[in-house]
């Protein structure tokens, strides 16, 4: 150590560090290098191109799904409109004119009405009756 108190490796360090610090300043300055564009390379295209392949579109709904889905719409609002009847707990599937009641009631008799009042809607075939009696549903 020196008389007034530095020690020359701590000031050989601190000259290191403030060189370093200006060249890496100094380097800031500095734009990187515009990106090279890439290379494209198209192939040789034949002079005609190939026929297109034309799907025909698919129908959104066929006739009769429509007519079912028309159908269970008509004996769900018939079920709806029956006092006495809790229908937001009955589901119906119409399919070919037979209609299929899913889903549970309360009583025994109230099941029957829902039968009887699905069997009444115009275009009903015939009634799968599947709802299950259930005390408080």
């Amino acid at each position: 150590m020196k008389a007034n108190g530095t020690n020359p490796g701590s000031r050989a360090c601190w000259m290191v560090m403030a060189g370093l610090l200006a060249l890496a300043l100094a380097a800031c300055d500095r734009k990187a290098p515009p990106p090279t564009a890439a290379k494209v390379v198209v192939p040789n295209l034949p002079e005609e191109p190939p026929p297109l392949v034309v799907v025909p579109p698919k129908p959104a709904e066929p006739p009769q799904a429509s007519a079912d889905k028309e159908l269970a719409g008509k004996v769900k609002s018939a079920l709806l409109a029956e006092r006495g009847l809790n229908a937001h707990g009955i589901d119906v599937v119409a399919k070919n004119g037979v209609i299929t009641l899913y889903g549970t009631t309360e009583t025994p008799a109230r099941r029957d009405t829902a039968a009887k009042v699905a069997g009444n809607v115009a275009g009903v075939k015939s009634v799968d009756n599947k709802l299950a009696v259930v005390a408080g549903s």
